[in-house]
């Protein structure tokens, strides 16, 4: 009996493979077991129909399978679905399915808590407790598939990185976790339907540029005037908006894949014609998206949404200089599942 046993979705599949030939049986039994473990999403060694009763115990007695459960879950009115996910060690993350008539959404976390300090996000008010393994990130994504196919009849079709935490903050892991998901031997998702979206570590989009990632880039910019932007993202002090331009065109050079903003226009903050005219500055280098996002209250009343006539400002001065805008409007707000929102008052 081993006293401490290891978490068996740590280990490759040839160490797998090499644990059964080190205990003298053969080396498929841990292709058989990694399919349970990650095609499958098996939750117990009882679950391994396809193995004896005797490796099934000694599997029991040697490792875990430490997998989330769904603590909580909260349907909105507009059919979003918001998860409380128990960990392993009950620390507690959420994640939300989103809902569209062509189209299902996970929006997953990859911290408990976050590391960053945005002012606007109830995430960065709970301090960072730890970074996820990939296997949790993986479960979250497998819930929601399984809630996309029982709630509206479909498979998840897309994957954003925007619930709690910095994923970059999280790289390994995060990245383990998507050629999990994008993986045969996992749930085989195209990496073109993920996004990871960041606040901005520039020396991390060069990273993932060098390591010729497949999925797409969002940056959660806000604004492109580094007074205004420390003023809420107090982090870029230590990360200006010089260097995350430098970094978003190190990107670009070696990927060619177009850059998403993701931006929220608050009264008395950054909507101004000189606000517009900094972002449009800031996105010439590259093809690139606007996301204005509607702003979703975190209760102290702070940050206020800008009126309609700022954020018709923002749309007719980016169409004007070729750059695509859209508005995206929050889904779940009911649940506090919408953007920004999450902190796990559940």
């Amino acid at each position: 009996m081993n006293p401490i046993k290891k978490d068996i979705r740590a280990l490759t599949k040839q160490q797998l493979r090499d644990f059964f030939v080190s205990i003298g049986d053969q080396s498929f039994r841990g292709n058989q077991v990694y399919e349970w473990l990650w095609i499958k999403s098996a939750h117990s060694f009882a679950d391994m129909t396809n193995l004896t009763k005797e490796t099934r115990q000694l599997l029991e007695e040697n490792f875990v399978i430490n997998h989330i459960k769904v603590d909580v879950m909260q349907r909105s009115n507009d059919g979003t679905i918001k998860n409380a996910v128990r960990l392993h060690d009950d620390l507690i993350v959420e994640s939300v399915l989103i809902p569209t008539p062509k189209r299902t959404t996970a929006c997953v976390s990859s911290q408990v808590g976050c590391s960053l300090d945005c002012r606007f996000c109830a995430t960065a008010r709970l301090k960072r407790m730890r970074n996820l393994n990939p296997d949790e990130i993986y479960d979250q994504v497998v819930a929601i598939d399984n809630q996309s196919r029982l709630y509206f009849n479909r498979p998840l079709s897309n994957i954003v990185f925007m619930g709690m935490g910095e994923p970059l903050m999280n790289y390994n892991n995060v990245l383990k976790a998507i050629d999990k998901i994008t993986s045969k031997e996992g749930l085989a998702m195209s990496p073109k339907r993920i996004t990871v979206s960041t606040s901005g570590v520039p020396k991390m989009i060069k990273k993932m540029a060098d390591d010729d990632v497949k999925f797409k880039l969002a940056v959660s910019l806000h604004s492109a005037i580094d007074d205004i932007r420390t003023s809420i993202m107090p982090f870029n002090a230590t990360f200006p908006l010089k260097d995350l331009r430098e970094a978003l065109e190190y990107w670009y050079s070696k990927t060619k894949n177009r850059i998403t903003y993701e931006y929220v226009v608050w009264q008395g903050i950054n909507d101004t014609k000189r606000d517009v005219e900094a972002l449009i500055q800031f996105c010439k280098f590259a093809p690139s998206k606007v996301n204005l996002i509607e702003y979703n209250p975190i209760d102290d009343g702070e940050f206020q949404q800008a009126d309609q006539k700022a954020i018709n400002m923002y749309i007719d001065m980016l169409e004007a200089n070729n750059i695509t805008v859209t508005v995206r409007r929050s889904r779940g707000k009911d649940i506090d599942a919408a953007c920004g929102q999450l902190a796990n008052k559940s």
